[in-house]
């Protein structure tokens, strides 16, 4: 290569990266990660972001006025708060003109036309894309998939009816550098940032996986067939030569910008930040005061404490636990703190099992821990694979097939009416064959310690095996320090969560988003691990944690769409026999509660009984909401939400201000959990407003493709969030309210805003409006609430704050609102 022809490769190589900053990582099905979609745009403004994004993508960022007007009328916009909210802004007209002149822009919403040369390379590429990427469905794989997909496209391009011209591969530039090189050099330089970025978002699902991807350093299929961004966009700019389809699509995927009215801001935001403060008021409204957590306490040792993941679907089941009796219930990140690599019993391939913002940091590999158990399950493990390798042999063979259905044709279209017509039956069913097929917990337990692998495993791979004793330490530490922790109950329960349904491309997406969108029971059973080594405790109590001599820790796993909760108590002793009957006992009455509540159902029994049909039924749409609803991250003691009625709204994650001095287990929060959460929301409130462009449109015609994501109909980008089902009662009513995240902290003003000037990726979320609201109630002040007003400054709420701290605000608030 020339010193020129190496200037041009590092020169088009820099241009693809500032390219790239604009498209987010789409993750595959089996590892669904909800994420903001507009994660690219997080360093502009709110309204700037979803204009710009809405020219590249096409894509609407605000609520359409009907939502808007529903929530007006039904009260969830607060009138006053909105009237206040247009005369901020200089807006004197009254709401209904303004809906009316908002549907009417919204009727004048211009779509860019289509452009068939366009849409042939669209086509054809993603034909390609789903070849290659595809992940074992295919029965004829893509050859010279090993080359990287430009040189494998190379070679079958030829071949492809769709493609004019190249009479064989050598008709072609070689590499995909040439390729780009071709291509690009009829244009200014100045212009392929801008070039490159509109071709990229031209299908924002495959190029946001291939992004996902090639971040993945331990993606097994892209080490076997490896694809850049550059050969992407080598074989898209290749094809729209070929096809004589414009290269330059900067200009032609503009639909208008939001109509603004009142300076910078455009008129759909100022509805929004009225809906957010609405909500906000009603949340604050059903916080409690609580200066110090321990003067809630009656000094009595709870029956049992269960930590849950912070997800908002824990809010439910926590409230319908403790109306059971004595206990305590509390949030944490759902990994529990353990960013680790998992190989699940007899499961084929390693799942990250941690946020996607952490690196997993170790490698935890399932080992059978009973050996009863993991013959008969390997017996009945056995027989069900076989069974399945057969049907899927008789699916793609035309002659065996008609030998099945002579023979056990007639049973086999029997079971499949009885899951048809009868999920309830075939729930109940697989309920009985479970009481005899041990399961996987019972069968395995995960090799915690470092010393229980051997010196092949520690050389196979790229992570350590296990954990050492100080790493087992600083993990459990941290737990109960994060959650203020200093007394223990006899019996602790890490409870981490997983979705149960049928037929669902989307089931991990109803998973622990905290473990990457596989179920948190895992981490659960680490960390509980941990903290039952005499060792790690008696470390642990030379630091000033004393866990009690009869503090026993187990693991368990909330299956979010039935609301039953698995207990991992094998280990158990005897001696907390009475103990664990009790609490299962209440955990049974809470299931029913939780679910009758979910339901909207008056018998418990009538709601548990389909919440089961729900997970068995395959031709059920919505096994259950998932986290549609989400609105408010509160960070601070059970105390402030105990006995409130949240509404599954909220995440709610554990923090005694008053047992961290230096503000470090804070940090922690706001800069790991409240990001995520910020991700979660974002995920929900993009996919709402626009399920066509941030979604993924209906399940009912949608197309699974390459064991790695879905297709609306037979083919086209691979669509990136959402489904339609997952956040709407119907095309037009959206079930989940389209808010941004409002957080709470109960916190010193001061150790807030000093987190938050050290963290200044945190301040960016919030002073450019990706957080909606941060409010601190501050218990060095009487619990008077401060509401975050940009820049590192805070207004104080007059109702809250004593007369005298309002006339002469903090050092570091502003003035009063």
């Amino acid at each position: 290569m020339t010193r020129k022809e190496s200037d041009d490769a590092r020169r088009i190589a820099e241009s693809i990266d500032r390219a790239a900053e604009r498209i987010g990582s789409v993750w595959p099905l089996h590892s669904f990660v909800t994420a903001n979609p507009l994660s690219g745009f997080e360093d502009e403004p709110f309204n700037r972001a979803v204009a710009e994004a809405e020219e590249l993508f096409g894509g609407r960022g605000y609520p359409h006025p009907s939502v808007f007007r529903r929530a007006w009328e039904s009260g969830r916009i607060d009138p006053e708060t909105l009237r206040t909210e247009l005369e901020a802004h200089g807006i004197d007209r009254d709401p209904e003109t303004l809906l009316e002149e908002m549907a009417a822009a919204e009727s004048e919403r211009a779509a860019a036309e289509p452009d068939d040369a366009t849409d042939a390379v669209d086509r054809v590429l993603s034909k390609w894309l789903a070849a290659f990427l595809d992940e074992g469905q295919a029965k004829w794989p893509m050859p010279n998939r090993e080359d990287g997909f430009y040189r494998a496209w190379r070679a079958v391009a030829p071949h492809d009816g769709a493609v004019p011209g190249p009479a064989d591969a050598d008709d072609l530039p070689e590499t995909a550098t040439e390729a780009l090189e071709a291509v690009l050099g009829e244009y200014p330089e100045g212009r392929w940032v801008e070039i490159l970025e509109a071709n990229l978002a031209a299908l924002p699902g495959w190029s946001g996986f291939v992004t996902q991807r090639i971040d993945d350093d331990a993606d097994p299929w892209q080490g076997a067939y490896p694809i850049t961004l550059t050969q992407y966009l080598a074989v898209r700019l290749t094809l729209a030569d070929l096809l004589d389809a414009p290269i330059d699509l900067a200009d032609g995927t503009s639909t208008g910008e939001p109509d603004a009215d009142g300076g910078d801001v455009p008129l759909p935001e100022i509805w929004l930040t009225a809906w957010e403060k609405s909500y906000r008021e009603r949340l604050l409204d059903g916080i409690d005061d609580v200066t110090d957590p321990a003067d809630a306490s009656d000094g009595d040792r709870p029956a049992a404490q269960l930590v849950f993941c912070i997800d908002t679907r824990s809010e439910v089941i926590r409230r319908h636990i403790e109306a059971q009796g004595p206990y305590e219930t509390h949030g944490y990140a759902g990994f529990f703190g353990v960013p680790m690599r998992h190989r699940g019993y007899e499961a084929a391939a390693d799942t990250d099992a941690c946020p996607p913002i952490v690196e997993p940091e170790h490698r935890i590999v399932d080992r059978p821990t009973d050996t009863e158990a993991a013959a008969a399950r390997e017996q009945w493990t056995g027989l069900a694979t076989a069974a399945r390798k057969h049907f899927k042999t008789l699916k793609s063979n035309l002659v065996a097939a008609f030998t099945f259905v002579e023979g056990a044709g007639s049973a086999y279209g029997s079971a499949m009416a009885a899951r048809t017509l009868s999920p309830s039956t075939v729930a109940a069913l697989e309920s009985a064959i479970a009481e005899h097929v041990p399961s996987r917990h019972e069968a395995a337990a995960p090799a915690v310690d470092y010393d229980s692998y051997d010196d092949h495993d520690h050389a196979d791979h790229d992570l350590p095996q296990g954990l050492s004793h100080e790493e087992k330490v600083e993990y459990a530490q941290t737990a109960f320090e994060l959650m203020g922790w200093t007394e223990f109950a006899r019996l602790v329960v890490f409870a981490g969560h997983a979705s149960e349904t049928t037929n669902n491309p989307f089931g991990s997406s109803l998973d622990c988003g905290a473990c990457a969108g596989s179920p948190g029971g895992p981490n659960a059973r680490v960390l509980a691990a941990i903290c039952n080594d005499p060792d790690v405790r008696a470390t642990l109590r030379e630091r000033g944690i004393d866990i009690p001599e009869d503090t026993v820790f187990l693991a368990g796993e909330h299956n979010t769409t039935t609301d039953e909760i698995t207990l991992f108590d094998h280990d158990v002793p005897e001696s907390h026999a009475e103990d664990l009957e009790s609490l299962r006992a209440d955990l049974s009455r809470a299931r029913a509660g939780a679910a009758a509540e979910r339901t909207a159902s008056a018998d418990g029994e009538t709601a548990v009984d389909e919440v089961e049909r729900k997970a068995a039924d395959w031709a059920e749409t919505r096994p259950e909401w998932g986290l549609a609803g989400n609105a408010s991250f509160v960070i601070g003691p059970r105390e402030l939400t105990a006995d409130r009625n949240l509404d599954g709204r909220a995440f709610l994650h554990s923090y005694d201000w008053s047992v961290d001095p230096d503000g470090d287990a804070l940090e922690a929060i706001l800069t790991g959990p409240l990001v995520v959460t910020q991700w979660i929301n974002n995920q929900y409130y993009f996919a709402t407003v626009d399920n066509a462009v941030y979604g993924s449109g209906s399940k009912v015609t949608q197309n699974p493709v390459g064991n790695v994501g879905v297709v609306q109909g037979n083919g086209g980008d691979l669509l990136t969030g959402l489904p339609l089902q997952s956040l709407k009662l119907d095309d037009e009513r959206p079930f989940h309210q389209p808010l941004r995240l409002t957080a709470v902290i109960h916190a010193p003003l001061e150790r807030v805003t000093e987190i938050l000037r050290e963290h200044e990726d945190v301040t960016q979320l919030l002073d450019n409006g990706w957080i909606g609201d941060l409010t601190v109630i501050d218990p060095e002040q009487e619990n008077a609430t401060f509401r975050y007003a940009g820049d590192l400054e805070w207004a104080a709420d007059a109702e809250t704050v004593p007369a005298a701290e309002t006339a002469t605000p903090t050092p570091t608030s502003a003035a009063d609102d």
